[in-house]
């Protein structure tokens, strides 16, 4: 993917370049390209390069509901994200191999005064393949700018677990930031790998421009969870009767799935006002799907997340 998928519209008030090192330079380029393959009874990460600020270290074996899921972990040696940084990650897993993705920590998306951050991931999936890719929370800083494109590429024989978790900003800083952020828009484009199109789905959060605690948006809640369960018809019909959807008041959380166009999985989204609620939600959702697809426990969550 070219840098020209950034081009979108909501960036036009976002384009002058920092009085610092120019959007896309060295060391605001960071990109990874993963690929995971099956050896004998379990799978590996066979090959990964990566260009700083992001890097990957050796998979780890550290799963002990399912022990043959390499474990990957994308460490950033920046700190965050910073204006003017451009990232590019691809990841591939090959027939009836699997894995699993995540990051060492929460993202922060450090406050702008220039320019703006942007991403790009790529993921493959091949036939009888099995992924999960759940990266820590997202929390844009003050007047922040983030674009994210996501395109996924997936056998129908194969699985993909993708979440992503926003947080509304630094709930605790100072006297809170909530929803100061200028300008958060994630698009998630699905496709087979013949290029039959399953579906895109964008959400563009611009809270200076409207506000999103109102009623039929965030209202009350500050914490979205954004789950793509791409799986096949007999998982998602299995799944499906087991998602009851809440909606509570007394505890602030609300959560529900539907059916995504094309047969291509189920779409899961929780709101909270606390971030390990959801990612405890999100939790319970991924455990019923390794289950369902694998046959797999997902562990306890360490103490630490």
């Amino acid at each position: 993917m070219t840098p020209n998928n950034w081009d979108a519209p909501e960036l036009a008030p976002y384009l002058d370049e920092p009085p610092q090192l120019a959007s896309g330079s060295t060391g605001k380029n960071g990109r990874l390209a993963l690929r995971y393959e099956r050896r004998d009874d379990r799978s590996i990460l066979a090959s990964g390069e990566r260009n700083a600020p992001l890097l990957v270290q050796k998979a780890l074996y550290c799963d002990e509901g399912m022990p043959g899921l390499p474990v990957v972990f994308i460490i950033s040696n920046s700190g965050g994200i910073l204006q003017g940084d451009r990232y590019h990650i691809r990841v591939e897993v090959g027939p009836h191999a699997c894995g699993h993705l995540t990051t060492q920590a929460a993202t922060k998306i450090h406050e702008m005064d220039a320019n703006h951050a942007a991403q790009t991931q790529e993921i493959v999936l091949e036939e009888g393949s099995y992924f999960e890719f759940i990266p820590d929370q997202v929390i844009p800083f003050r007047h922040s700018r983030f674009l994210t494109h996501t395109n996924i590429q997936i056998d129908p024989t194969a699985t993909l677990f993708y979440a992503e978790t926003l947080v509304g900003g630094r709930k605790f800083y100072q006297e809170g930031e909530i929803f100061q952020f200028d300008l958060f828009s994630s698009t998630v484009r699905a496709a087979r790998l013949d290029g039959a199109e399953l579906f895109v789905e964008k959400f563009l959060i611009e809270p200076f421009s409207q506000s999103v605690q109102q009623r039929g948006v965030m209202q009350d809640f500050d914490v979205f969870g954004n789950v793509l369960l791409l799986t096949p018809q007999k998982v998602v019909d299995d799944l499906m009767p087991q998602l009851v959807p809440e909606y509570n008041l007394q505890t602030m959380l609300a959560s529900g799935g539907s059916r995504l166009p094309n047969n291509a999985g189920i779409l899961f989204k929780v709101l909270g006002n606390s971030t390990e609620a959801v990612i405890k939600r999100i939790r319970e959702f991924w455990g019923l799907a390794r289950l369902a697809v694998t046959g797999y426990q997902v562990p306890p969550a360490f103490p630490w997340r």
